[in-house]
């Protein structure tokens, strides 16, 4: 008759674990059991539309809440006291009288009513327009994940690789969501090579970006200009 084990106190023999290749997926050697299994190759995915981020806007939406509540509450005090057989407010008079005094075409009127058009075309902006333009779009290849990069990080990857040409002394990038402008000094080689090889290795960098939407690149290459 055996004697029962302790499960606390036994111990068992697992199956040896190799590490996975780079981009597989960690699987466990079962030989002891008669069967195996190969990494399983790592899949891209390109689930969802990699779309600009949203702002928020806390702070235009906060401001205009502020304003549309302070005048509501004034204007319906106002309402509830000539209701109550009470006299309107003295500025309120005066805005009546002084408007129906003025005729359409009067410059403060026009004025007016350019400055609300003006606000009012700002506040539509702003709500049908995603915002943070600094931030570039990323390609989704998982269903449920987002990443941005920024712009003048992307900028300054672009600047790295380009200082690593030969002949190139000093860069300058600028990077919008459309298009990454490289503007480069170059100091000895000709300037027709440089250009070639400045084209190839940072389509390859905006390429490695893994943005959204790559934008065009523009290289401009010259000599510095000559003291005295």
């Amino acid at each position: 008759m055996t004697e029962p084990q302790d499960p606390e106190n036994s111990t068992r023999r697992l199956p040896a674990v190799e590490a996975a290749p780079a981009g597989g997926v960690l699987e466990m050697d079962q030989s002891a059991s008669g069967s195996s299994y190969e990494p399983a190759p790592a899949q891209d995915r390109t689930d969802g539309r990699a779309g600009r981020f949203w702002s928020g806007r806390r702070i235009p939406a906060a401001l205009t809440a502020l304003v549309v509540l302070g005048g509501s509450g004034i204007l319906l005090y106002d309402i509830a006291a000539v209701r109550a057989d009470r006299p309107a407010m003295q500025w309120r008079r005066s805005v009546a009288d002084d408007l129906a005094s003025r005729h359409l075409d009067d410059v403060w009127v026009l004025a007016g009513s350019a400055l609300a058009a003006a606000l009012g075309l700002w506040l539509l902006l702003l709500a049908l327009t995603p915002g943070l333009r600094a931030l570039l779009p990323m390609s989704r290849r998982h269903p449920g994940v987002r990443a941005g990069l920024d712009r003048t990080a992307a900028a300054l990857v672009l600047r790295d690789r380009a200082v690593e040409v030969s002949g190139v002394q000093s860069v300058r990038v600028r990077m919008t969501r459309k298009k990454a402008t490289v503007r480069a000094l170059s100091h000895f080689r000709e300037l027709d090579d440089v250009r070639t090889d400045l084209d190839t290795v940072l389509s390859n960098a905006i390429s490695e970006l893994g943005l959204a939407r790559p934008p065009g690149l523009s290289v401009h290459v010259r000599r510095p200009a000559k003291k005295g």
